[in-house]
């Protein structure tokens, strides 16, 4: 009996042993979109700080379609022991599976949800061709034209198309969505003029803002950007509960040991409150947010109900 305790003394302790010690090897970071987007630049961002701390390589695989499910349904898939994370924008894991029928992974049982490393408003901005300046101006434009006013966006269920849902549906007006396959395009032709509006990731368009290509009317955050401080949020403009944020998530496949899990959020918070790389943050409208993994979790639950209450009432599809 003695023997048998000892044998299994041992045995848990080289598993406690195994787990504090990850990582041992490399380790991948998935992001289920193509590279040079925000998401691909704040989980290299991460993965460059991560690796540093814990003296091992974070490598950040790419792996793009289907709305993000593709790359997430992979790390679904893969080993729970955190040699494989996914570091995504919400539509994986909030909105696209209300619009699509059938994902390879369900979002409320498959993952460890470790942090939100950032978050950031989306912003109303105008083509070069369009008089309003105000929104009480793109109000009355819509409500004089309802329907026909459009507003592009990276893509149906995007949150730049979701901002614009929320919008309409606060402000009781009505716009043409006009979806296109990625933010580059949509902007491209709201530079252009062949499109009249969108709500856009802050980051995305201010280069364009500063330059006075595009005329910023106002942010869908809580409170004003930093990097936008003259621009007024929905809510100050006089439409309100129609906040909404664009945010990054890192999480890893359900089943993290406890360990890995500790030392996997400590380091990802850490990475984000590095000084350069919040400054880096920051001046591209980007906004830390470093949570924990309770609170990403509960985060996840109210932003998983807020999108498939307004897709359901607003009968938003992937078509």
């Amino acid at each position: 009996m003695k023997k048998l305790l000892v044998a299994v003394a041992c045995t848990l302790s080289l598993a406690a042993g195994a787990q504090t010690a990850w990582p041992e090897k490399p380790v991948t970071i998935v992001v289920p979109f193509p590279a040079g987007g925000s998401t691909d630049m704040v989980a290299r961002a991460m993965a460059l700080q991560m690796g540093t701390a814990l003296g091992q390589s974070f490598i950040v695989d790419n792996k793009p379609g289907a709305t993000g499910t593709i790359g997430a349904g992979f790390v679904k898939r893969a080993a729970p022991d955190g040699y494989t994370l996914l570091v995504s924008s919400l539509g994986a894991f909030v909105v696209t599976p209300h619009l699509v029928k059938s994902v390879p992974y369900d979002a409320n049982k498959d993952f460890d949800y470790i942090s939100v490393p950032v978050q950031a408003p989306n912003v109303l901005v105008a083509s070069p061709k369009q008089k309003e300046r105000t929104l009480a101006e793109v109000i009355a434009l819509l409500k004089a034209n309802p329907g026909k006013v459009s507003f592009a966006s990276s893509g149906n269920g995007s949150s730049d198309h979701l901002s614009a849902e929320v919008f309409w549906q606060q402000s009781g007006t009505e716009g043409l969505h006009v979806p296109y396959k990625g933010g580059a395009p949509a902007i491209n032709d709201l530079l252009g003029g062949q499109v009249d509006f969108s709500f856009q990731n802050v980051n995305a368009v201010l280069p364009h803002i500063k330059a006075g290509k595009l005329h910023a009317i106002a942010v869908t955050g809580d409170k004003r950007s930093p990097v936008l401080p003259d621009v007024p949020t929905l809510a100050e403009a006089g439409v309100k509960g129609a906040e909404v944020y664009s945010w990054q998530g890192l999480a890893a496949p359900k089943g993290l040991p406890a360990a890995v899990k500790d030392k996997l959020a400590k380091a990802a918070v850490a990475a984000m409150n590095d000084p350069a790389v919040k400054q880096r943050m920051l001046e591209q409208g980007l906004e830390i947010v470093a949570s924990t993994p309770a609170e990403f979790t509960a985060f996840q639950a109210k932003e998983w109900t807020r999108w498939k209450t307004l897709i359901d009432t607003r009968k938003i599809s992937a078509d």
